[in-house]
C-alpha cells in the first residue's frame, strides 16, 4: 500500500506470519520506492520516503509487529 502526502511518501508492505524485516526487504527488492524518488513536495524539495513493514499473526489475529525505515 502506498500513501502519498504533500511532503512524504509512505510505502507499506504487510506480511502474514512473516517478519517485518522480510516486509522491508521486499520493498527494497521489488523497488517499490523507485517511482517516487523524483517526487517533489509542496515546498519544492524532494519528498521524504518511508518504508513501513508490518507483520500479522494468523494465530492471534493481531498485528505482530511493525517497523519504519527511511527510504533511500
Amino acid at each position: 500500500m502506498t500513501v502519498e502526502t504533500q511532503d512524504a511518501v509512505y510505502v507499506f508492505e504487510f506480511k502474514l506470519d512473516g517478519t517485518v524485516e522480510e516486509a522491508l526487504a521486499q520493498i527494497d527488492s521489488k523497488g517499490y520506492l523507485i517511482p517516487y524518488e523524483a517526487s517533489v513536495g509542496a515546498d519544492g524539495r524532494p519528498k521524504k520516503l518511508f518504508k513501513i513493514g508490518a507483520s500479522f499473526d494468523a494465530q492471534t489475529r493481531t498485528l505482530g509487529g511493525w517497523k519504519v525505515a527511511e527510504g533511500t
